[in-house]
């Protein structure tokens, strides 16, 4: 037998390849919409994908399986628990199987075994893993149920899908399927979904696999042998989901077409970047200190880094057209990137080299937190404060409002007028996209916090003992 273990660390997703080298077959666990490097290591290794395998109906990536339904013929193993609002709409299209706990299924001389775990969604399964004809199963893939020092969030559906009151149930399931998996021998593999970075739980691990021996002794959730006092910490302080989560889940839900059937952006020169602002949404991707320093009037700053999908998803409407302000050479690997999010409407990139001086009209000042503080008190600012409402909690400048940077444009005219509007984050990193997202909206007079919160601290801690 053949495992291997793919990572996207954009989306800190995880997916597997189990193949069988007697027989030549291979499944793909939890695939991700851009199926190459599962094939190119399928041929490396003389293996031919026959199958996927779905853990649930995913929130935070666009699922490969039915590209590879449709593109290789292969069989999708899908869950069919669950009631009927999370069952899989494509399932007839691509004829796939459907499974329920109990089930068994093999690729190869590869048994799995289907083992329903609700809790993060209805419909969750995980799959044990047994090679050959053993009988004690060799591992788990647990997807977005057990993580590493973690277990998936039971919020999503009311949070990202706006399904009320699931939020509760999800979370008494979770502690149902989790009796199940302490029941698992120590020594059995645990191969989650996830790693650090994902929003599909509050403190997942960097580590990429563990135990269920491990997981029993290090985890919280697997501590907590009261029902009532599990809820309750499961529910408390999950970290907000991105806006594109409700997105995902209808789109996984019903299928999306298969990525060679999209077409390649197209270069446009910078002479049309008026044009393109007045039609499409238009994404500069230089650093935010660039950016402050001069951008065109009307776009939004997502610089493009290890956390430009996620960002693209929290701030990017999925219903109209995008342009990117990027270097040429990078236009295959941004259209992969959101394409794995399921912004297919990437559709021109303007390259950063044809950006003129007189093109870059609008700017922004830093200011320092001293500044910051002193004009606030004398009423001089708006402080806007958008960090998550963790981070809110553990300290925040009394004076200020609190909107989280993904809900920005929805909620921008809550932001009072006749003042300029001092921005911070944790550091000035997200400040610097929530001043673009607001001089996109027309506040132009914006000035981002240099240091953010970090730097604000301080300031607010001599403060408060000047005071006393």
């Amino acid at each position: 037998m053949l495992l291997r273990y793919f990572y996207d660390e954009k989306l800190a997703q995880a997916s597997y390849m189990v193949g069988c080298q007697k027989t030549g077959e291979a499944i793909v666990i939890d695939p991700a919409r851009n199926i190459e490097g599962y094939l190119k290591e399928a041929a490396k290794e003389g293996l031919h994908i026959v199958a996927t395998a779905e853990t649930h109906i995913h929130a935070d990536f666009v699922s490969g399986t039915r590209e590879f339904a449709e593109r290789f013929d292969t069989t999708a193993y899908l869950s069919d628990e669950g009631d009927a609002d999370w069952k899989y709409e494509f399932a007839a299209d691509i004829e796939a199987k459907l499974v329920t706990d109990g089930n068994r299924f093999k690729v190869g001389n590869v048994t799995f075994e289907v083992m329903h775990t609700p809790g993060h969604t209805p419909e969750h399964l995980s799959f044990l893993l047994y090679d050959r004809d053993q009988t004690i199963p060799m591992g788990i893939f647990t997807g977005d149920f057990v993580f590493v020092g973690d277990i998936g969030r039971p919020d999503l559906l009311e949070e990202a899908a706006g399904i009320q009151g699931t939020t509760a149930v999800g979370a008494k399931q979770m502690f149902a399927s989790l009796k199940r998996f302490k029941a698992l021998p120590d020594f059995v593999q645990v191969w989650p979904g996830h790693g650090a970075g994902s929003a599909c739980g509050k403190a997942l691990g960097a580590i990429p696999t563990t135990t269920v021996g491990y997981e029993k002794q290090t985890n919280w959730a697997l501590q907590v042998e009261d029902e009532t006092a599990f809820v309750k910490e499961l529910t408390t302080d999950q970290p907000e989901p991105p806006n594109y989560f409700a997105m995902m889940k209808r789109v996984n839900k019903k299928g999306i077409v298969a990525m060679p059937a999209l077409s390649k952006p197209r270069v446009a020169g910078a002479a049309e970047l008026e044009t393109l602002v007045k039609t499409m949404q238009v994404v500069d991707t230089r650093s935010g200190k660039s950016f402050a320093s001069g951008h065109v009037p009307g776009t939004l700053n997502i610089p493009y880094n290890s956390k430009f999908v996620t960002w693209a998803g929290w701030l990017l409407d999925f219903d109209h057209d995008i342009a990117v302000i990027a270097e040429s050479r990078l236009l295959e690997e941004i259209q992969t990137d959101l394409q794995s999010i399921g912004l297919d409407r990437f559709v021109t990139l303007v390259d950063i080299a044809d950006l003129s001086p007189e093109q870059l009209t609008e700017h922004y000042p830093d200011w320092s937190a001293e500044q910051a503080i002193e004009a606030a008190e004398v009423g001089e600012v708006f402080v806007l404060d958008v960090r998550n409402k963790t981070e809110w909690d553990a300290g925040h400048y009394e004076q200020a409002k609190r909107i989280l940077l993904g809900k920005l444009a929805a909620r921008y005219k809550e932001i009072p007028v006749g003042r300029p509007v001092a921005v911070h984050c944790v550091s000035g990193v997200r400040s610097r996209m929530a001043v673009s997202v607001l001089q996109s909206l027309g506040i132009k007079d914006v000035i981002n916090i240099d240091g953010g919160y970090a730097a604000l601290q301080p300031v607010l801690d001599r403060q408060a003992l000047v005071e006393k």
